[in-house]
């Protein structure tokens, strides 16, 4: 497969991801670096580069092709945005680059720079639906996009980056309240033609791409008693955090920054305009809450070059959905037999359609069933005894996009239970916790799962339906079967029915009722 590398040559940080090209017309990350060079520094206010960042910035580049050359990278792509297109000699230092490394970096506006953002957040998050905001917080830019049925219908770039506000607005420190003041009065002004319309539109949910916004939400979740770690994707923060923590932010001197739980310590000069910004941003439009995306410029960067060269993007056109695109990518890197895994998901489903309301299950439960049922046997990859505990953690810890973090910890724990005997306990997976209502509809999810893997045991397809009828104390679920071809599953699925019992409180009993096509032939 063609290995490619994309380089974003920011005003703050330059960035690199390699991935594999597929033919389907997607791609597989392979290695991600970031380099902090502060590309921007005073030349955002002064109008030309400093030696010094470039030479930071030519240090980086070599860094990273050299890791592209381990992963047998073919291609790079390269773009500059702000810090690069705005000075006098971005020129000088974008042939620099081609002189001293051979590299060739495109310089990109604005209005591209917001294109690209929109594309590759599009591959990891759902803009189908009602009006999104996508924000990014650049050094020297600050790019927004309102998406709407899966289309950009208005995107804009301000020259409003964090090291242009900071150099231009805040220059004590800790910054001064008519400072704070000034640059807020001014921020409305600038960004008012930008948000006018997502206002109108009423949109509630906003998504923050870039690296000061990730900072900002991880701040702000530590606030709330949450760490997240390193993966901060589909991490999402209430609005009123943000401006609680902006609050505290201009408050405070750069040694109480650099205490504050979940910042970067490279951002930390930084970091109290991004609030501001991003706290007026949030208040205009009426925002409840902030979402973090890993993915932006550079992921939209790869998809944009492999939808120009590759022969198709099949994938894309078969599997629409965000979440099931993901699953299906799981499955495929990790080796799961697909026919299997979609005879057990085929059957979980028409389970939960028919116990549904017997359990008590919501509705947004049918696809983490479906979720897990699909991805349930990926532990195999590890060890074949212990595979639903790896499963567990392979799902967990692996790159699910379109689900928030609690529903992969929820599909991750379903698929934990499918192979188990006896009655699951909270904590057993041991991740994070999940609130007692959520366990619930868990526990019951994986019994619909414990019996469905049961019912493909010969990984044979034998089972063609499934239907429940009875009341009272007993249950019967007829299996419509292949002829003969499900004695061994109906043999293993009966030993399986024990926690759907419990749940149920009644007997669970497995009739076998062969197709009469079959029986005809």
């Amino acid at each position: 497969m063609m290995r490619i590398a994309a380089i974003d040559v920011g005003s703050n940080s330059i960035h690199m991801i390699v991935a594999e090209a597929r033919p389907d017309g997607h791609f597989i990350v392979l290695d991600r670096a970031k380099e902090m060079v502060r590309l921007g520094e005073k030349s955002l206010t002064t109008g030309r580069l400093q030696k010094s960042a470039m030479d930071r910035g030519l240090r980086a580049l070599k860094t990273f092709q050299s890791i592209a050359a381990r992963h047998g990278v073919t291609r790079i792509r390269a773009v500059a945005t702000s810090a690069v297109r705005e000075t006098g000699n971005g020129g000088e230092f974008i042939q620099r680059i081609f002189d001293e490394l051979g590299l060739r970096v495109r310089v990109i506006s604005g209005l591209e720079e917001a294109r690209l953002i929109h594309l590759g957040v599009a591959q990891v998050e759902d803009l189908d639906g009602s009006p999104t905001l996508l924000l990014d917080i650049g050094g020297g830019s600050v790019e927004i996009v309102l998406a709407e049925k899966g289309r950009p219908p208005e995107s804009h770039s301000l020259k409003l980056g964090v090291s242009r506000l900071t150099e231009t607005f805040l220059p004590g420190d800790p910054p001064r309240a008519k400072d704070v003041a000034k640059l807020e009065k001014y921020l409305r002004a600038e960004l008012e033609p930008a948000l006018a319309m997502a206002a109108r539109r009423k949109v509630k949910r906003v998504i923050g791409t870039s690296g000061t916004l990730l900072t900002l939400i991880s701040m702000a979740a530590h606030r709330l008693g949450v760490h997240p770690g390193a993966q901060l994707h589909g991490l999402a923060v209430p609005a009123e955090a943000v401006s609680r923590l902006r609050r505290s932010l201009v408050r405070a001197d750069r040694e109480a920054r650099l205490a504050m739980r979940g910042i970067d310590p490279k951002r930390v000069d930084l970091i109290a305009s991004g609030a501001i910004l991003a706290d007026v941003v949030l208040r205009r439009v009426k925002a409840t809450r902030i979402q973090a995306c890993s993915w932006a410029l550079r992921e939209g960067l790869l998809q944009d070059f492999i939808a120009k060269h590759a022969k198709g993007i099949e994938e894309s056109a078969r599997i629409t959905d965000v979440r099931r695109r993901s699953v299906f990518r799981l499955m495929r890197r990790f080796g799961t037999p697909q026919a299997h895994s979609e005879q057990v998901a085929r059957l979980s489903l028409r389970l939960f359609d028919q116990l549904r309301g017997r359990l008590g299950l919501r509705a947004e439960v049918r696809g983490w069933l479906e979720s897990a049922a699909l991805l349930h046997d990926v532990g195999h990859l590890i060890e074949h005894e212990e595979h639903h505990r790896h499963s567990y953690y392979l799902i967990v810890n692996s790159e699910l996009y379109g689900f928030r973090r609690d529903e992969i910890e929820a599909i991750g724990q379903i698929a934990l239970h499918h192979h188990r005997k006896g009655i699951p306990k909270p904590g057993e997976a041991g991740g994070e916790p999940l609130p007692q209502d959520v366990w619930r509809q868990v526990k019951a999810a994986a019994a619909l799962l414990r019996l469905a893997e049961g019912l493909d045991r010969s990984h044979y397809g034998a089972v063609l339906d499934v239907k429940v009828r009875g009341r009272g104390r007993r249950v019967n679920v007829d299996l419509v079967t292949r002829d003969t071809d499900g004695a061994l599953d109906v043999w293993e699925a009966r030993r399986r029915t024990d926690l759907l019992e419990k749940l149920l409180g009644v007997e669970v009993a497995l009739t076998v009722q062969k197709c009469e096509a079959t029986e005809g032939a």
